[in-house]
């Protein structure tokens, strides 16, 4: 007897606890597990014990899937959460132009949400959930920004002295006077003697050659502040 109503007690309890608060309680094998569980009721009150405790067995069998069903639904709400907010981040981001300025952030991510729509089309909601995790984590640091000059118009030396090593090593160039031969190689056509890097002249429109897949755009402005170029960008 004591065992039956073990057994019976962890039905019920079983089947109430899973459904509790869900609105997938009423899924096939929970209603299958509350009938079971009166069944179960009835014959122990009948004295029926051997059927008891095969009602509450069944009672017990469809309560576990029922929570497992029940788990399942949950994970694909949570993946379809996740889902959701990734591609709201990514239309974000591709409406600051990330994919030009930060280019690695915004492919990591495009490739994430990539394996989170991939996963969630095998049904499998925990992956989706976590690779659409992956897509926002990648561009956290991401933020609108003005995009680096792709021309630079030549000032006077005795102004700004300007030549290839100092113009390099300009923030918004590349941020390093070692790399001014990217500039020269770039350029060297439009000098007068393409031989000497020395000749560069105020008014010489100067090409800014992208080195490291940076984005590049405009003309050079004094008045629009630059972040300072990064290779790692």
């Amino acid at each position: 007897m004591k065992k039956i109503i073990s057994v019976l007690t962890l039905a019920f309890l079983a089947g109430s606890l899973f459904a509790a608060g869900y609105s997938y309680k009423n899924n096939t094998y929970q209603k299958l597990a509350d009938e079971y569980t009166k069944k179960a009721e009835a014959a122990l009150d009948a004295g029926e014990y051997d059927l008891s405790v095969e009602y509450a067995v069944k009672a017990e069998e469809n309560a576990a899937l029922s929570k497992a069903f029940i788990d399942s639904m949950l994970a694909r709400q949570n993946a379809e959460e996740q889902l959701k907010l990734a591609e709201k981040k990514i239309n974000w981001a591709k409406g600051i132009s990330a994919d030009k300025n930060f280019p690695m952030a915004y492919n990591t991510s495009e490739e994430a949400y990539k394996n989170a729509k991939d996963a969630y089309d095998r049904e499998d909601w925990v992956s989706a959930e976590n690779y659409a995790r992956q897509a926002i984590a990648a561009l956290e640091g991401v933020r609108e920004v003005t995009p680096l000059p792709q021309f630079y118009v030549v000032r006077p030396w005795a102004e700004t002295k300007d030549c290839y090593w100092n113009i390099s090593g300009r923030k918004y160039v590349y941020n390093n006077p070692l790399l001014w031969e990217n500039l020269y190689q770039k350029n060297k056509d439009k000098m007068p003697k393409p031989n000497d890097p020395n000749l560069i002249y105020p008014g010489m429109k100067m090409e800014i050659p992208s080195i490291t897949g940076e984005y590049r755009e405009g003309t050079y402005n004094p008045n629009k502040n630059y972040d300072a170029y990064s290779s790692n960008r």
